[in-house]
């Protein structure tokens, strides 16, 4: 594996890692918003992320020298674009159903890349399966919260 593969793929994990920055939960999720008790502590989110960006610009370094991963690479470029995009969507423009939609994309999008990282190097797609969980728990968590919150003003 080339090392500075991986702090490319890192830094594209950082990048997504800032719409959470320039997005971040405010009064309307904190107060406002309905949340099931099953709703993550405020601390968990940033470790958990900062873990699965370390995991998965590993895994994609780990696939990109491989002959024939343009696919597995594609995926992965289009996961972590979704992966920047939902911040904003919920957080930003306040819009639960349209970040669902986003956060739908986003599980396929991890999904595919997890199987065609497997395909490439077993373990690459072995490191998105902790993904794979997260985005399902968040997904779950998104749905509840926009079926819950449907009389929220949810535009900002």
């Amino acid at each position: 594996m080339d090392w500075s593969v991986f702090v490319i793929y890192l830094g594209a994990c950082c990048a997504a890692a800032a719409t959470g920055s320039l997005f971040p939960p405010d009064k309307w999720y904190f107060e406002e918003l309905r949340k099931p008790s099953w709703t993550p502590p405020p601390w968990l989110f940033p470790l958990a992320w900062t873990t699965l960006y370390i995991a998965s610009a590993y895994a994609a370094a780990l696939v990109a020298g491989v002959q024939g991963t343009a696919m597995a690479t594609a995926f992965w470029a289009l996961q972590i674009a979704l992966n920047t995009l939902w911040s904003p969507v919920f957080f930003g423009l306040k819009r639960l159903g349209a970040a669902m939609v986003v956060l739908s994309f986003l599980w396929l999008a991890v999904v595919a890349t997890a199987y065609a990282f497997w395909l490439a190097v077993p373990l690459a797609g072995w490191l998105f399966v902790p993904y794979i969980i997260w985005v399902s728990y968040a997904g779950a968590l998104n749905f509840w919260i926009w079926r819950k919150n449907e009389a929220v003003p949810q535009e900002a």
